[in-house]
Order: structure tokens, then sequence, then C-alpha cells
């Protein structure tokens, strides 16, 4: 490992905060794909002809069911708001932003992904909303301090 790596990432508290915040966020995206394919299985809801044919009884295609749907749609929120957490967290590393603030705030960020999930699958409001606001407010943070440090 390059002396310079360890000077600007492994020594550097923040990034090793960013890196488990980013490792469990990957890790619950990566759930959620398993999670739609245990529940088509057990629903016996598959949106192709050749899984009709493999896995189920049916013989059509069948959408609809709404615990499927609402894992997919879950998956899909994550995409869209995990990835710019994600990438706009990095660049916040390189900042250089106030450790004990910064540390906070990815980890903010983390959570409210973690609790909109779980919400999201569960349908309890106003938690999945109050989760997705909080990661929403911890993205345009970062991207702001990104922004003003950049310019």
């Amino acid at each position: 490992m390059s002396k310079l790596f360890q000077e600007l990432f492994n020594d550097n508290e923040v990034f090793r905060v960013y890196a488990l915040c980013t490792g469990i966020t990957v890790g619950k995206i990566l759930i959620m794909s398993p999670l739609t394919s245990i529940l088509r299985l057990k629903n016996g809801t598959f949106a192709n002809e050749e899984d009709v044919k493999k896995f189920s009884k049916a013989d059509k295609v069948k959408f609809g069911d709404e615990s499927v749907e609402r894992v997919r749609r879950a998956h899909r929120n994550d995409l869209e708001n995990c990835l710019p957490l994600m990438t706009i967290g990095f660049l916040y590393v390189l900042t250089e932003p106030e450790p004990s603030l910064a540390v906070n705030v990815i980890r903010a960020g983390a959570a409210a992904r973690v609790i909109h999930t779980i919400a999201y699958l569960n349908g309890w409001q106003p938690l999945r909303f109050l989760s997705f606001l909080v990661g929403g407010g911890v993205t345009a943070y970062m991207s702001f301090k990104v922004i003003m440090f950049f310019k």
C-alpha cells in the first residue's frame, strides 16, 4: 500500500467511517435482489416466461404481487439514493472536513438509508418519509460542502 494512500485514507478516521458505512449500505442494496427472488418463488410471481416454465405451475407471466413489488420499489429507491450518497460521501472525505462532524454526518446518512429500507418494506409512515428526508439532507449537505471546497 502506498504511503499516500495510507496518509489520505488508512490513517483518516473520516475515511474509515465512510468505508464502513459504504460497506453496510452496499451490503443492504445487495440483499434486495435475493429478497425479490425469494418472494417471487414463494408467491409464484414471475416476470419472465422462462422463469414461469421452470419454477411455477402457472401457465403465464404474473405481475402485481404487492410483496414482490414493494421490495422492488425499495431496491429501486436504494439505487436512486444510495449511489449518490456514497459517491458524494467519497468526495466529501476529500475535502478534509472537521472529523467529529463528518463522522456523524456520514453515519446519519447510512443509518437513514438502512432505516428507510426497513420502513419501506414494512409500510411504516412517517418513519419512511423522515428517514428519506434525513438521507436527502445529508446528501445535499455533503454536495454543498464539496461544491464550496472545489469551486
